[in-house]
């Protein structure tokens, strides 16, 4: 499995997010398994992921990963849309932007290092927002 381009907020969560990650397509069953991986969950720990059910096509209820299935469960209405919740039972919960596959790397790069920043308060459809008007780095200390 590739590496997932993922970017943690170091040591606790900040706000809204706790990072961001970069897939580098839309098929879940394929992007997923690396991901939950590079979070180092025992391989006896249940884990749960929360998904845009929009943002993913054909949703799979679960998700085979070497060692262990992963369940997924579609957010529900009024869930964030581009976030993704992974609770990996006592190693950790963490809620990431989804950067949209098709991004450019330079854009990409930006969101990945902005919602990784523990001084960064915005939600993922204010960075989303932000990244498409070039205007990410400009407002990363306003509130939302």
């Amino acid at each position: 499995m590739p590496t997932p381009r993922l970017a943690l907020t170091p040591d606790v969560s900040h706000g809204p997010l706790d990072g961001a990650w970069w897939p580098r397509c839309d098929a879940l069953e394929l992007e997923l398994p690396s991901l939950v991986g590079s979070l180092e969950p025992d391989p006896d720990t249940a884990v749960r992921v929360t998904v845009d059910p929009a943002e993913w096509l054909d949703t799979p209820r679960t998700v085979m990963a070497p060692g262990r299935v992963i369940a997924v469960e579609s957010a529900g209405p009024g869930g964030e849309t581009h976030v993704i919740s992974l609770d990996c039972g006592s190693v950790g919960r963490w809620v990431l932007l989804v950067v949209p596959p098709d991004e450019p790397a330079g854009t990409a790069a930006r969101l990945l290092a902005a919602a990784a920043d523990p001084e960064n308060p915005l939600t993922a459809a204010r960075m989303l927002a932000l990244a498409e008007t070039d205007r990410l780095g400009d407002t990363a200390g306003e509130a939302e």
